[in-house]
């Protein structure tokens, strides 16, 4: 069975990435967006923006901990 991609793969982490997703809709100008269209409104473009800015955030900090794991 496939896993539910709308669940984090660690159910502990689903707040910290609720926050990690508004912290990059801020950064990119899209919160006023989100509070006055909710999410369902939002473009699929807006949307994958959001989600793109968040996977590269999640690998560079994966890779600086690799980084300070090695040392």
């Amino acid at each position: 069975m496939a896993p539910d991609r709308h669940h984090p793969i660690e159910p502990q982490a689903e707040e910290a990435l609720d926050r990690l997703k508004y912290e990059v809709a801020a950064d990119l100008s899209l919160e006023d967006d989100i509070h006055h269209r909710g999410w369902e409104n939002m473009t699929t473009r807006e949307v994958g923006k959001i989600g793109g800015n968040m996977v590269r955030r999640l690998v560079k900090k994966a890779e600086s901990r690799l980084i300070r794991k090695k040392k």
